[in-house]
């Protein structure tokens, strides 16, 4: 059996890589920050063929190494750990250093440690790709070639800047590593859009989701006459961001590619039509906004062309409606679960 490496374990995307990975007959180690995450997702996944290694600060010089050394079987290495937080106030510290220096060091520690590890696949974004000035720019077409052009002094306006900055950083230092050390592996990177859908198991869901899922959670707390949150952007079915994983290193097509992860443009009205549509417990409950408004604003992005993360991975995306609805599907379930305790 092939063993494969998932840094962040814990983290919303990877518990999906996880559960599919075992699904298909991997052996999975996972980093974790404590034994405590370790054994919760243990005792998750309920399978001899996960274990997991403690990497308590992955900005800890030489954070990996010791976990590798111990899996001297890992052929295969996902690194997903990155910060995901838009609260973040010191940029520099929060966001711009963990992303790079945690990043430089799982690829220290694999091609010093990991002399098995053939690929790499390094969890992106769309935030590495799209620049944020250009979004409506039709004049414009994102392809898995474009780079957002973020500069370190925009980086540090907000905290949604230095997230965005933070990926396209981290995903460049990826690839010059690549490029300058000449290591024995070759990387993939997959730059996911908003993720969307259920979390991995119905224990993960709290009253604060991973940043992408809690977009979705907020709009099901908010009473009928409440303004509704603006977001748009790209999405991706999280099922989806799991299966690019797998093929990224699975073929060999992909190797030295980025996977440009993005079925369409949606915007929070799009998202809460869907809600209102199947949900009739809850219409009356939350806004119902303007609907059909949605598809104006998404009409307006710049264009996007991912034929060729397409034609490498040989699927089609799902459509906005399945993770919407799995995602309000599991927390109306645990929300009533919970209240009948």
């Amino acid at each position: 059996m092939t063993t494969v490496f998932v840094s962040g374990a814990t983290g919303y995307i990877a518990q999906h890589i996880i559960k599919l990975l075992i699904a298909e007959n991997y052996k999975v180690v996972g980093s974790v920050r404590s034994a405590a995450k370790g054994d919760k997702l243990k005792a998750n996944l309920k399978s001899a063929n996960f274990t997991y290694e403690i990497v308590p600060d992955i900005l800890t010089a030489g954070a990996f190494d010791e976990a590798l050394k111990a899996h001297q079987e890992v052929s295969v290495f996902l690194h997903t750990a990155s910060p995901f937080d838009f609260s973040a106030t010191d940029i520099e510290k929060e966001q711009l250093i963990p992303a790079i220096e945690g990043t430089k060091n799982a690829l220290y520690a694999i091609k010093k440690y990991g002399p098995n590890v053939t690929r790499v696949v390094l969890t992106s974004s769309y935030a590495a790709v799209g620049t944020a000035s250009l979004e409506f720019d039709q004049s414009t077409v994102v392809t898995e070639d474009t780079w957002n052009d973020i500069t370190r002094e925009e980086a540090l306006v907000n905290s949604v800047s230095g997230y965005r900055a933070s990926k396209t950083f981290a995903e460049r230092a990826a690839w010059d590593f690549v490029k300058n050390e000449k290591p024995n592996f070759a990387l993939t990177a997959v730059n996911p859009a908003f993720v969307f859908g259920p979390q991995a198991f119905d224990s993960e869901v709290t009253d604060r989701l991973h940043t992408s899922a809690e977009l979705v959670g907020n709009l099901t707390k908010l009473g009928p006459h409440d303004p509704v949150p603006v977001f748009r952007g790209g999405y991706i079915d999280v099922k989806d961001v799991a299966r690019t994983h797998l093929l990224a290193f699975e073929k060999e097509e992909t190797k030295g590619k980025r996977l440009f992860n993005s079925a369409a443009r949606c915007d929070s009205q799009d998202v809460l039509d869907i809600i209102n549509d199947k949900f009739p417990e809850l219409r009356g409950k939350i806004p119902v906004g303007n609907p059909g408004a949605g598809k104006a604003i998404s009409d307006s992005f710049r264009k996007v062309d991912y034929s060729e993360t397409t034609r490498l991975l040989g699927f089609k995306f799902q459509p906005l409606e399945v993770p919407i609805v799995e995602a309000v599907e599991q927390m109306l379930r645990v929300r009533k679960e919970r209240l009948s305790l």
